[in-house]
């Protein structure tokens, strides 16, 4: 029934398990592994906010079980709730809806930036390519391995497919990396970096290009290069943000070995070509729209963490 509140009986984790969810309309079918809680007179969803706010931590103590753990309504009932009048559940489920919809709206909108870079870098292709001022080039002739290594004990960073070059401390939680860091490769500012490693939706590895401005101490297994000139490692990064350019440009190049590993050397990575500018101007101003765009999104990746920051105060602080 609408204003039901449902909370699964099973999963992996307790984490999973400890979240509500709310009915908002009737005759709708659900799946029989659930915890059902049928409210008289009070908001689903206010309950909802409530339960995966500061009850959540609470919710997952009460789970049971090891490789699958369970959640059963006997141990739900000793759960205790903060209810206030149904005036004030309603105005508080309301005030959080408006957020969550405000949040909502600012991850399309930078789905939206990061869908419109990729849609100019790949319009600008098609039409250099047509029109003769885009060719082939292969990477062989545009970088240059780097082949630093990290004497001088630089932090060790992380590449990431949303973030690329990251703190690995900060981004991670914790260092994964040796005792010894001295056989790391050294990337700076610009390089390109091939980690030829499967990560989600690239089966072959990521290629970044580095922001970080100071230097930064990466796996001794990752390619660094470095561009003949820095609108080439600009455009580069951008290519490669592409799932389908990254999986056609190492796709033909890559030997798997025995156990499904990655076996590529460095010099095989720079085998292939990638469309470029054959106009220097030109390939800079695209560089500085694209640059343009994405400083953008990093505006509004910030206005989303201010809100989402925001939503997790409120919870934490709203029903204690």
């Amino acid at each position: 029934m609408a204003n039901d509140v449902i909370i699964p009986s099973s999963g992996e984790t307790a984490e999973d398990i400890a979240t509500a969810r709310c009915v908002l309309k009737n005759d709708v079918f659900l799946g029989g592994d659930l915890n059902i809680i049928r409210l008289n007179n009070d908001s689903g969803s206010f309950l909802c906010y409530q339960l995966n706010g500061v009850r959540k931590r609470e919710i997952a103590k009460l789970a049971q079980g090891v490789s699958v753990v369970h959640l059963y309504k006997e141990s739900l009932k000793s759960l205790v709730v903060s209810i206030p009048s149904i005036d004030e559940q309603s105005k508080i489920a309301y005030f959080l809806q408006l957020l969550d919809e405000r949040i909502a709206t600012q991850r399309r909108l930078i789905e939206d930036f990061i869908s419109l870079r990729r849609a100019l870098l790949q319009n600008a292709i098609s039409r250099g390519l047509s029109k003769k001022s885009w060719k082939l080039t292969s990477l062989s002739d545009i970088l240059t391995e780097r082949g630093e290594k990290n004497s001088a004990g630089y932090n060790v960073c992380s590449v990431s497919v949303s973030e690329g070059v990251v703190n690995q401390i900060e981004y991670l939680g914790r260092s994964f990396a040796a005792k010894e860091t001295g056989h790391y490769n050294v990337a700076r500012y610009g390089d390109i970096i091939y980690t030829k490693s499967p990560t989600g939706s690239f089966p072959y590895g990521i290629v970044k290009r580095n922001t970080q401005k100071l230097p930064a101490a990466i796996s001794p297994l990752y390619g660094v290069f470095v561009p003949k000139y820095d609108w080439i490692g600009i455009l580069l990064g951008y290519y490669f943000e592409s799932e389908v350019n990254t999986f056609n440009y190492l796709h033909p190049i890559i030997q798997k070995g025995a156990k499904n590993t990655i076996n590529i050397t460095n010099s095989g990575f720079l085998a292939n070509s990638v469309p470029l500018p054959t106009d220097e101007s030109e390939a800079l101003t695209l560089a500085k729209c694209l640059d343009t765009i994405s400083d953008k999104i990093i505006l509004e990746k910030s206005i989303l963490t201010h809100y989402t920051e925001q939503r997790e105060y409120l919870l934490s602080k709203m029903f204690v």
